[in-house]
């Protein structure tokens, strides 16, 4: 009998899911192996149903063990929804597309969460964010590793939502902060670095 061989898939893509964040659109993918991949177009889809490549992120070439990929779509687009597929393409030029992935844009979160502030360290400002699935009170404070009070950032009611804070912190010393915020129930505590 003739043995039929089963050609190996150049690239093995075990996940692909997107996310928005505030007016970013984040991508994710995860690929199990790699054999002569040259990289990844990201294309979205634009008005009259056309794919428009928005980037690239270059292959692992070959590889055996996962990898995981990700891009940012800094879109401010009107609509509510975004779809996107990729394009693998092998260091030989061929192609095949993954399977195209939809986002919902402007969604309300589905929890209470605050992030890492960017850049950290920083100098002499950076900014925070944090997300409320409900209108709530917030209070957002800075404090010295003693406890101590440094700045009120917030202290209001704000919407559902993703939400974007800048600390300046041009009249504080250097050092490591703690920022705080407090909504009803929830309450986070993260460190922030100012190095001047």
């Amino acid at each position: 009998f003739p043995v039929e061989i089963q050609e190996a898939l150049p690239v093995e893509l075990t996940s692909f899911s997107g996310s928005a964040e505030q007016n970013n659109i984040k991508l994710n993918w995860q690929t199990a192996t790699e054999i002569n991949n040259h990289g990844f177009e990201i294309e979205r889809l634009v008005v009259n149903e056309k794919w428009e490549k928005i980037g690239f992120i270059a292959g692992a070439g070959n590889s055996n063990s996962p990898k995981l990929y990700s891009f940012i779509d800094n879109t401010s687009a009107a609509s509510t929804s975004l779809s996107y597929r990729l394009k693998q393409i092998d260091n030989d030029g061929k192609y095949s597309y993954s399977k195209e992935i939809t986002v919902e844009l402007n969604a309300i979160p589905t929890e209470f969460s605050l992030s890492q502030n960017y850049p950290n360290p920083f100098n002499p400002s950076t900014t925070i964010e944090f997300s409320l699935p409900k209108e709530a009170d917030v209070i957002l404070k800075v404090y010295n590793l003693l406890g101590q009070e440094v700045a009120t950032l917030l202290s209001t009611q704000m919407k559902a939502g993703y939400h974007k804070v800048k600390f300046d912190a041009s009249g504080i010393s250097s050092g490591v902060y703690l920022y705080k915020i407090q909504s009803g129930d929830f309450s986070a505590v993260k460190k922030l670095i100012l190095l001047k």
